[in-house]
């Protein structure tokens, strides 16, 4: 999600976002469609989640990728595993679900490194999610010397390649990837560099984020004004060509303004001024040396963006070249 040091949601907002506004539609078409058309057996064994718990989970999403505990993140995945499973079964929840999706990869991504690191101990859970979209009360601890390992696992790029080598492309790469490429080539950025929509959106045009991000490269209102997009009807941030140019265009400030990709993509994710205050604080000017100190999410996004484009391209991104001066 492009946030440009401005767009973490905020504790408290005066007004629903788009994104949570969209989401209580869904739930009243969901709960409509379970009412009238499951059968009795299923609604013997299951049912509907309630109002609190939808507004609930989707709040809690959130808070769980802001926060940096790999604890809450796993404990939290047979929820949104089930959440995904709904979205898909509601008519115009595709964006939702497809957001959610690439989500997944990072809850998933730390429980396989608390099992790796912790074993048994591992705050994890086996059992499936069940009509309910709220875990058990009891919260995971894991031992700060722990946590600091699954971390370093988790963000490890070959646990990434091998993640993304598992899947096949979204089938919609199929005809926007070469319709993309050339965008971010006339801007000057490697062509390559187009998959990370697929990291961002699952190449979905109409993804959308709870706090309102939009489109395949997942940008909230005011970065997208910044970069000449509109937002109220039509918004163009789900125009593929449009967000294409916009998300290559932030691509060349951010690699001129920190100096490498690992930092332009660490930028895009967390904030470009997220990122330039800590190389500052620590000093330095290369990835490696604030990658400690990134918000967990970004700390395993940046390797997920790397892999995808190794994956789907056979190539290794680091020797990318830099943007093309214009």
């Amino acid at each position: 999600m492009v946030l440009a040091g401005f767009g973490r949601p905020a504790a408290a907002r005066s007004e629903p976002s788009e994104g949570m506004r969209n989401l209580d539609a869904l739930f009243e078409t969901g709960q409509a469609l379970f009412n009238a058309y499951a059968p009795d057996e299923a609604k013997e064994t299951t049912r509907f989640p309630t109002r609190e718990e939808w507004d609930a989970f989707w709040g809690r999403i959130e808070t769980t990728l802001q926060s940096d505990s790999l604890g809450e993140w796993a404990w939290i995945r047979p929820e949104a595993e089930r959440a995904l499973e709904l979205l898909r079964g509601i008519p115009g929840g595709e964006g939702y679900a497809d957001w959610l999706f690439e989500r997944l990869d990072y809850l998933e991504m730390a429980e396989g490194a608390l099992v790796y690191v912790m074993g048994d101990t591992a705050p994890v859970r086996s059992e499936p999610a069940g009509p309910r979209l709220s875990p058990p009360s009891r919260r995971p601890s894991v031992p700060a010397p722990k946590a600091s390992e699954a971390v370093r696992t988790a963000r490890n790029i070959e646990n990434w390649k091998n993640k993304i080598g598992l899947r096949p492309a979204p089938s919609r790469a199929h005809s926007l990837v070469p319709r993309l490429k050339p965008i971010f080539k006339s801007e000057g950025i490697p062509p390559e560099w187009v998959w990370l929509a697929e990291v961002e959106s699952s190449f979905n045009p109409k993804a959308v984020s709870p706090v309102g991000a939009k489109g395949l490269f997942q940008f909230m209102p005011t970065t997208a004004e910044r970069f000449g997009m509109k937002t109220s009807w039509p918004d163009q941030r789900t125009d593929p060509v449009r967000s294409a140019r916009a998300a290559a265009q932030y691509l060349r400030i951010l690699y001129r303004q920190l100096g490498s990709w690992p930092l332009a993509f660490a930028a895009y994710n967390a904030g470009e001024g997220r990122v330039g205050r800590l190389l500052k604080k620590h000093d330095t000017r290369s990835y490696e040396g604030i990658v400690d100190h990134l918000p967990t999410e970004t700390q395993l996004y940046v390797p997920k963006v790397f892999a995808t484009v190794a994956v789907r391209e056979g190539i290794d991104p680091l020797r990318l070249p830099p943007p093309i001066a214009r």
